[in-house]
């Protein structure tokens, strides 16, 4: 009996010293990673208590809004929760549940509307370079997503230990993929100015991969549920658009106009935003379809605060359930 407790005592200790290595010494290698940009935008949305806007959405959101021009035009605090894509749209709709005040406005832009209700798109590894050891993050993971998130770790291990091991961890790379490439807001500011013909080489455009999202029946039962949590809490979820680059390629407005109807009849939340509103010439895309330059976002952020206004002045009439 006395070889076996010992056996778990040493084995124990073992475990916490593996443990203390990994978390404490080894992590985090990312810190200023595009992605690690979440720990400054967690900070500033668990620091409002009071009524704010929330920006919820992909990198879409990151590279398209001026947050202190909604601020002022609105009167009320925002935060931008934009991140990246590959996370996955229920990875960032977790963010909603972070910090529910009453009187909170929680608007959606998402760039598609049907996916497999994970955390990720593709790579696993994507949302332990995002977590890392920053345990108050680790909130945003469900328990449905646990059994990933255990089954990619060990792949996660591996980066980490090498760029250690190598003390390559931890850079800042300077350009519009670094943490230090947001402002306070969490707007990513990093400098995109509008040029005319701009195809922003090495990094072009490709315009000719666009597509109109489907709405899938997934994607709807998540939203409607997350609706539902925050109206119980006092706030208000309302759904705008993602950014559409309209030119040659650009996919027919009648297949668009479809979506924005079934966006109208399948979700509880409010729809403010009109998609042709939202289209915008190749010149002000930057360096994908979503992410725009800076007169780019200007462009959008006004076009929301717009539909904000018109919400406000019409919403007893049209939701008065919202």
């Amino acid at each position: 009996m006395k070889k076996t407790i010992g056996f778990l005592l040493k084995a124990a200790l073992l475990f916490c010293l593996i443990a203390f290595f990994i978390f404490g010494i080894v992590m985090p290698q990312y810190r200023y990673n595009y992605n690690a940009s979440l720990v400054d935008k967690v900070d500033r949305l668990l620091s409002l208590d009071e009524p704010k806007i929330v920006l919820i959405g992909d990198s879409n959101v990151a590279f398209g809004f001026r947050s202190d021009l909604i601020e002022e035009a609105m009167g009320m605090p925002v935060v931008n929760m934009g991140l990246h894509g590959a996370l996955g749209n229920a990875f960032h709709e977790e963010m909603a549940k972070l910090n529910v005040t009453p009187g909170d406005l929680y608007i959606v832009c998402h760039s598609d509307y049907d996916d497999n209700d994970q955390i990720v798109r593709e790579d696993p590894t994507i949302a332990w370079l995002t977590l890392e050891n920053h345990f108050p993050l680790w909130r945003l993971i469900r328990l449905k997503d646990v059994p990933l998130m255990a089954e990619s770790f060990t792949s996660y291990l591996k980066k980490a230990l090498n760029l250690w091991a190598t003390g390559t961890g931890n850079q800042d790379t300077g350009d519009a993929y670094s943490r230090t490439a947001f402002n306070e807001y969490g707007d990513n500011v990093y400098p995109r100015p509008y040029v005319e013909h701009n195809v922003y080489f090495p990094h072009p455009v490709d315009f000719t991969q666009q597509t109109v999202p489907t709405l899938g029946d997934t994607t709807v039962e998540r939203l409607n549920a997350l609706n539902a949590y925050l109206k119980e809490r006092g706030a208000t979820m309302l759904i705008s658009s993602y950014p559409i680059a309209y030119g040659e390629y650009t996919p027919l407005m009648a297949d668009y106009q479809a979506l924005e109807d079934e966006l109208n009849e399948r979700l509880d939340s409010p729809v403010i935003s009109s998609l042709s509103d939202y289209m915008f010439d190749y010149d002000y895309f930057y360096d994908t379809v979503y992410h725009l330059v800076d007169e780019g976002v200007v462009m959008r952020t006004e076009m929301l605060i717009s539909d904000l206004q018109w919400y406000f002045e019409v919403k007893d009439e049209m939701w008065p359930e919202a």
